[in-house]
């Protein structure tokens, strides 16, 4: 029975081995194009590494090679001849769309392929102008995208390539890089599935998506169920194929039992938490005359996601939280801060031409582009210690602390100046007074109800007890 068992396991082996031997001597799938082997001959060895990630990809089995992708026309903006065929060393969304249509026009009409759009951008002043061009090239826009510029000799030019930004402006006009997410060249959906991709870019101290992600339960559930998730599945509807955890690919992308997946990342997001000032995420087209897909079927559809795993009244009461916490962050920080800080700029009172010249625009940044982001995106993702810590205790810290000071600071520099400016500082001075006067502010200024500071001075003494 043993001496049985034991002839199974070997010859077993023997298949195995002779298959997997067969696989790494086949030197080309069977109906591989003249122009990819003829590709081969030279890259096999010339770039090893490269071929044996192609190996590993979808493309290979469905016999796609090089000249299949990397294919020109003449008149291409970076058609160049090699070795008797024209190809281009780029591989530019337009081209993946020959065979992903679909998923082309999804992205394009995604936040994500705007990427690149950032010129006229506080951000993209910062990096090409205070910290300098080679940070803005090498930073910004190797998440953002930049415009990959051509050479009079067919050349891609040093100072814009290689990039693989997410917004990249490429020489045949389109926008993207497929490569950013599905890494060429393997094209791996199961490696554009894990939350590392996304964390490319989406970390840091303006939108540590990543962060956040790794401290929520989600995330939390992820790492510890890795094993579970079948990232490779051709299908990967969340509760069919996996159920451990969601990923950002789950909830912002990938298919679920009732809608298929998308490659415009935004069609689920129903607040925007980008700007000074959050508003639902179709608000700005909307006043500017485009018709786009409304925040409340945005929220419905990524309802239908939690639902794979959360109740009606779990997913509804989330939401209860978050929104409570965007308008809270509104109304007592963002709106007034944006407020004031915009009537200094209009009246003369701050150098509206230039930016980052003085102190207070430093600060007014921070206020909501970093601890700003950090709260509303804590919220967002389960992630409470970055909802208050990293979040609303740094905005209230830089709002009473650093704001309200140097606007003081400013308003006083604006009265001595005399004339218009002494009239402006007034005006603003009214604002400030009037903003610290409603009730959220009250406590900064000494004028909480008595009631008030007597209930919070008993739970204090209270909690000492414990101690």
């Amino acid at each position: 029975m043993k001496r049985g068992m034991a002839w199974l396991i070997a010859a077993a082996v023997l298949i195995l081995s002779a298959v997997l031997f067969a696989q790494s001597t086949r030197t080309v799938p069977a109906k591989l194009s003249e122009e990819s082997v003829e590709c081969l001959a030279c890259h096999e060895s010339e770039m090893p590494g490269l071929v044996k990630e192609w190996r590993y990809s979808r493309h290979y089995s469905g016999n796609v090679g090089c000249y299949e992708c990397h294919a020109a026309q003449a008149s291409d903006a970076d058609a160049v001849e090699h070795n008797g065929h024209t190809i281009s060393v780029i591989v530019s969304p337009k081209d993946c769309a020959k065979c992903h249509g679909e998923e082309f026009a999804q992205f394009e009409a995604s936040h994500h392929a705007d990427a690149g759009a950032i010129l006229g951008s506080l951000d993209n002043m910062l990096g090409e102008v205070i910290e300098g061009p080679a940070t803005a090239n090498s930073g910004c826009k190797q998440c953002h995208g930049g415009v990959v510029k051509v050479n009079a000799d067919k050349s891609l030019d040093p100072a814009t390539w290689p990039n693989s930004g997410m917004g990249r402006i490429n020489p045949d006009g389109s926008k993207g890089s497929c490569a950013a997410c599905h890494s060429r060249h393997s094209f791996d959906t199961g490696l554009a599935r894990q939350p590392e991709n996304c964390g490319k870019c989406h970390l840091g101290p303006d939108h540590p998506q990543k962060e956040i992600y790794e401290e929520s339960k989600h995330g939390i559930a992820y790492y510890a169920n890795i094993g579970r998730m079948n990232l490779d599945s051709a299908s990967w509807i969340v509760g069919v194929d996996y159920s451990a955890a969601p990923t950002c690919a789950t909830c912002h992308m990938s298919a679920a039992k009732d809608f298929a997946l998308s490659h415009d990342v935004g069609s689920r997001i129903s607040w925007t938490l980008r700007p000074a000032v959050s508003q639902k995420v179709d608000a700005a087209a909307l006043k500017a005359g485009r018709q786009v897909k409304a925040w409340a079927a945005r929220r419905a559809d990524m309802k239908k996601v939690c639902a794979n795993c959360h109740t009606g009244s779990y997913v509804d009461n989330f939401y209860k939280h978050y929104d409570a916490q965007v308008e809270e962050y509104n109304k007592k920080f963002a709106a007034p801060a944006t407020e004031i800080y915009g009537k200094l700029r209009a009246s003369g009172l701050l150098t509206a031409e230039i930016d980052f010249d003085e102190p207070l625009e430093w600060t007014y940044y921070y206020l909501w582009h970093h601890e700003g982001r950090r709260a509303r995106m804590g919220t967002a993702m389960f992630a409470p210690d970055y909802t208050q810590w990293h979040g609303m205790f740094e905005v209230a810290d830089r709002f009473y602390i650093e704001f309200l000071p140097e606007v003081e600071e400013v308003l006083n520099k604006g009265k001595a100046a005399g004339g218009a400016k002494a009239e402006a500082a007034r005006e603003v001075e009214k604002l400030v007074a009037a903003t610290l006067d409603k009730p959220e502010h009250r406590w900064f200024v000494g004028k909480e109800p008595a009631e008030v500071k007597a209930a919070r001075k008993k739970a204090a003494e209270e909690f000492r007890k414990r101690y």
